[in-house]
């Protein structure tokens, strides 16, 4: 059984199959991952069940002792009711102290294992996603549908309304993590009270990273050839408090990222595909300026680039009364170098 496909993952929190005695929950999220496991747990054992129906098992206590999980799978819970078994996969294997089971299914119990991010050759993932009795639900960052849907459903709960421009920039600021995301959310339903709404200038006194917001505006125009864009969110970091030298310091990383991906597009690669893959990943709010500035840099100029920023990041460690300055005139450059789209570049 291969993992479960995105629209099966809501259905089967709500409603577990009890032809899939195990479940696996996994992947690079580990906001997500304890969300759907806490989930699914709650659905299978729900409140005023027994104090003994849930059982908390540490994963590497598991590989040690197979016979454990097997037992505690097997055990009847009291009054017949259903239990649920909580595995939390550790740095040892779980894959050998579950095949047993997989053999010889539990009947009245659900065996649900929370795991991190796991290679796709890993033991685990491997023996899970080839048996028609395991749920293999996947935990990835959110996209943009997704996290607009929770960001939709969270204040519609609070019968809070919230500005097209506010959204956007949370759009922007969210999606990191599922854990974060929802602190960071339940903070603004907090924050907005009984306003009934939230304005833009609501979400940038709240959310922890807004600064970070206007400071990623300043690279990602700037090397996409917005300079007015550039100017105005870099005077916006200025508002903030925000050092000259840490906008120069992102420039920096941001065109030695660009300088990277370069490469790779000069070897064959498409922009889109390049962009898409790329390590760290890039939050789909930045994808299009970034697939611009792709196109318009080429890796040479971007090493110019890099030389050039850091020798306006010493300028302005050097002079800090013409800091501001300094960097003013480095985004100036960033944004007015390169060429509107390279000849030979496949988008």
């Amino acid at each position: 059984m291969v993992a479960l496909r995105p629209a099966e993952i809501e259905p089967f929190l709500a409603r577990p199959d009890p032809r899939r005695p195990v479940a696996l929950i996994y992947g690079p999220d580990l906001g997500l991952v304890r969300e759907r496991t806490d989930a699914i747990v709650r659905t299978a054992a729900p409140e005023g069940a027994d104090d003994f129906s849930v059982v908390l098992l540490e994963g590497d206590a598991v590989a040690a002792d197979p016979g454990r999980l097997i037992d505690e799978a097997r055990t009847i819970g009291l009054f017949g009711a259903k239990r649920v078994i909580r595995v939390r996969a550790g740095a040892r294997g779980l894959a050998d102290a579950l095949k047993p089971l997989l053999a010889d299914p539990p009947e009245s119990s659900l065996v649900v294992i929370e795991a991190g991010d796991l290679r796709k050759n890993a033991p685990l993932r491997t023996l899970c996603e080839a048996s028609p009795l395991v749920a293999v639900i996947p935990c990835y960052a959110d996209n943009e549908r997704g996290l607009a849907r929770l960001i939709e459903q969270t204040l519609a709960l609070a019968k809070i309304a919230i500005d097209a421009d506010a959204r956007d920039a949370l759009l922007g600021l969210l999606g990191a993590d599922r854990l974060s995301t929802r602190a960071e959310l339940e903070k603004l339903v907090l924050y907005a009270g009984n306003n009934g709404r939230i304005g833009l200038e609501d979400v940038r006194a709240v959310i922890a990273d807004a600064s970070a917001l206007a400071l990623d505006e300043v690279v990602d125009a700037a090397a996409a050839g917005e300079a007015e864009i550039a100017l105005a969110a870099l005077e916006k970091t200025r508002a903030a408090g925000m050092a000259a030298t840490t906008v120069i310091g992102a420039a920096i990383r941001h065109v030695a990222n660009l300088h990277r991906l370069s490469l790779e597009v000069e070897r064959g690669a498409g922009v889109v595909e390049t962009v898409e893959r790329a390590q760290p990943k890039i939050h789909f709010s930045r994808k299009p300026r970034v697939e611009r500035a792709l196109a318009r840099y080429g890796s040479a100029a971007l090493a110019e680039t890099l030389v050039a920023l850091g020798q306006g990041s010493l300028a302005a460690r050097r002079q800090a009364g013409l800091a501001d300055a300094i960097v003013e005139r480095a985004i100036l450059q960033l944004a007015r170098g390169g060429k509107r789209v390279r000849p030979g570049i496949r988008i």
